[in-house]
This record gives C-alpha cells, structure tokens and sequence, in this order.
C-alpha cells in the first residue's frame, strides 16, 4: 500500500486551491450502488454523490454498521449488488482477497482530475482505492472537570488511570472513562490501538506467525483489564453510538473514540451545549514508557466492484468525484480530516492530527491481520470480566489465530 497519512495532511493543510463548482455529472446513464458504514463524513458523501441521480442515473446509498460482514457476499454476486464499496484500512483486504474490484488507473485518467497523488491506495502498481479522509481513535476529554480538579490532560495511560482515581476520590465520577469495549471488533480494535503504542510488530518479520505473545502484549491485556475497573458496568455494550449519549449526559471525563465522531460531540446541534462547549481532544494516550499514541492510522476510501458492468462502474466513479468534492468538504469540513485538496484542520480534527504528530502508526494492511483481530475481539470477554487469567487469554487468541491462519494457508 502507498499513502503516507502525515504528508497527506500536511500537505491538505497547505494547499488552498478553488476549484470549479459542479454544475452537472455529465453521467449519461448507469446506476451508482453505494456500501458504506454508518458516520456523517460517509452521510455527506453519499448526499453529494446522490446530486447526480437523474431520470436515466440512479443513485443509492446503504449506510450500516454492518458494511464489513455485507461487502464480501454483495460483490461476490454478479451484478454485484453495490457498485461503491466505501472501506477503510482493513476492510479493503478481503476484497482484494478475493478479486471483488476493479483496479480505478483508467477512470482516475478520465476523470480523476481532483485528486491528489497521495489519495492513490497502490496495490502492486494499480489503484485500487480513492482515500479522501484520514481517520484514528483518539483521547476526548472535558476540560472543566480536569481544570477543577488540577488534572493535566493525559499522555499516558497510567496518567488517565491516575486521573480518574482522582475523580473518583473526590467524588466527582465513579467511572469517569469509556471506551469502545463491545466484544468483537470493537475491543479487539482497543488492543491492536494499544499495541500499537509498543512499537513492536504483531508478526514475524516477513512472516504471518504470531508476535504477540510477550511481556508487551501481556501488558496490554492488563491495561484494558484496568481501564474496566474505571468503567461503567455496562462497558461490554458500549461501540461509537453507544458511547456519545453518555458523554452528553455528562457521565464522563475521558474517552476513547473516533476521530470521525468528533465533529457531532462539539457541534453547534449537540443535544447537550454546555457539554460540547468543554470538550476538548488530543492524542491518544501511550503505554508505559513509550510516547507512541496508542491508536491506529486509517484512511477512509472508495472502491468500484469488479463484478459489474462498464457503465455503472464509470457512473459510480464519476458520482464519486462529486461525492468526495472541494464542494462537499467545505460544506463539512468538522465532520473528518479530509484528503481533500483545500482542507484546512478544524478543532473536531485536533485529536487526529495530534495521533499523526505524535507519530501513531498505521493498521497493518495484510491479509492476515483481519484473522488476527477476529481472534482478538473474540477472546477477551472472559479475562477482562474476570474469569481468566491474561496468560490464558493470549493463549486463547493465539490458538484461535493460528488455527484460523493454518486453514487459510498462512501457516504451515
């Protein structure tokens, strides 16, 4: 894969170029078919996108959480019932994987003037995906509280675990911190942030074998088992829109989530002004002595669906050029950190572009990391309620990876 996030955004924040306003999509005909996950970046592109529908160009848009399990089976089929596949970092393996889009070279020569070179996702020389924004997990946190209580914002997360024994033992909150802890992806994406932070690799150099069994990945098991004992007991049910109602409730000091969500915590529409009024973000914290942010690096993008005719695939991508315009990002400029020629940082991306300069480092994008987290965010239940040991959890991930790994012809 070649995009370099850091110089991607640097760039965005330089560049300030006008570009000519949409008056049609000069779309003939064809039907555009739009998969995406469910966030108001991904809302106002498939809005912008959807511009382009006319009596002879339809334009559709399925926005879910449920996108990953979806897009393996809905391109498999031809017609493929999507003809836009939105994906992120990892989410675009298993379709490459198993040959479900098409490479993008000669549409982003007709009409992929826009773009910047560093939006290009290469795979093997081709292009594969069209990133337009950038994406990480980050620290929220409400500065009146830490300001009363003589709090620093955390670096770390022995510093956020200290500040909410702070909090607790003046009575200020009992479990100050959330995080996305559902079971699955989401507390599996908690250990892979944190791991991150170490700076180690979870795999063998060159290899698909498993390196995580060690002190490091002990520790990152025993700091979301500690990160629990700060959380509300309802920590196994909370995911990103799990989460915000709480924080708007003003239930919370610190919490771990999306740079994309940022935009709608401090929004002038929040439900709660005076929370979104002290809200602030920053980097993700690090562990122990590292100053690696513990969160991971993504970009957000788009696919065209292999299975699929010519014309609905050249209308999809030219509904995307529109989807994913200077027009639609300064319109929204709050609600993402853009790869968008023109943007310039808002306060909603304080927290990403703070991972980025902190130098957080990116998802690994290898055909056997998504074997890995599913191996993650299925055994850890048990030992962060309690049940088991951190020595048996990594046993468990690590037997369930390998078995996985060993059946996909990774391992031997």
């Amino acid at each position: 894969m070649i995009l370099n996030l850091k110089t991607t955004v640097a760039t965005c924040t330089l560049i300030a170029s006008a570009s000519a306003a949409w008056a049609d999509c000069g779309i003939e005909s064809g039907s555009v078919r739009i998969l995406s996950n469910d966030f108001d970046a991904l809302a106002a592109i498939a809005e912008a996108a959807s511009a382009c529908a006319s009596d002879t160009v339809e334009v559709t848009s399925n926005r879910t959480e449920e996108h990953k399990n979806i897009q393996v089976p809905a391109l498999t089929i031809t017609p493929a019932t999507y003809t836009v596949a939105i994906v992120a970092t990892n989410s675009v393996v298993p379709l490459m994987n198993d040959d479900l889009i098409r490479p993008l070279d000669d549409l982003v020569a007709k009409y992929g003037d826009q773009l910047a070179e560093s939006q290009m996702i290469r795979v093997d020389g081709k292009t594969m995906a069209i990133a337009f924004m950038a994406n990480a997990q980050h620290l929220y946190y409400r500065q009146d509280i830490l300001a009363e209580n003589g709090i620093e914002v955390p670096t770390t997360f022995a510093e956020m675990l200290a500040a909410a024994e702070t909090l607790r033992a003046n009575g200020v909150m009992e479990t100050p911190i959330a995080s996305n802890f559902m079971p699955g992806w989401n507390i599996a994406a908690e250990f892979v942030n944190t791991y991150l932070s170490t700076g180690n690799d979870f795999f063998a150099p060159g290899s698909a074998a498993l390196a995580i069994d060690n002190e490091d990945g002990i520790a990152v098991l025993e700091n979301l088992k500690a990160m629990t004992e700060y959380m509300s007991q309802d920590w196994a049910t909370y995911d990103s829109n799990s989460q915000k109602p709480v924080w708007e409730a003003g239930e919370l000091a610190f919490a771990i989530a999306w740079g994309s969500r940022a935009g709608a915590y401090i929004g002038d529409d929040s439900p709660a002004p005076e929370i979104a009024a002290v809200t602030r973000f920053s980097a993700a914290p690090a562990l122990g002595d590292s100053t690696i942010p513990g969160a991971a690096l993504w970009w957000d993008g788009f696919t065209i669906a292999k299975n699929i005719s010519d014309e609905d695939a050249e209308a999809s991508f030219r509904a995307m050029m529109v989807g994913i315009s200077p027009e639609m990002m300064e319109a929204n400029r709050d609600v993402a950190v853009w790869l968008i020629d023109g943007y310039e940082p808002t306060d909603a991306a304080t927290g990403v572009i703070a991972d980025l300069q902190g130098g957080a480092r990116p998802y690994p994008m290898l055909p056997y990391m998504g074997l890995l987290h599913t191996a993650i965010g299925d055994n850890l239940a048990e030992y962060l309620q309690g049940k088991e040991s951190a020595e048996q959890a990594m046993s468990d991930i690590t037997s369930a990876y390998e078995t996985a790994a060993t059946e996909a012809g990774f391992l031997n």
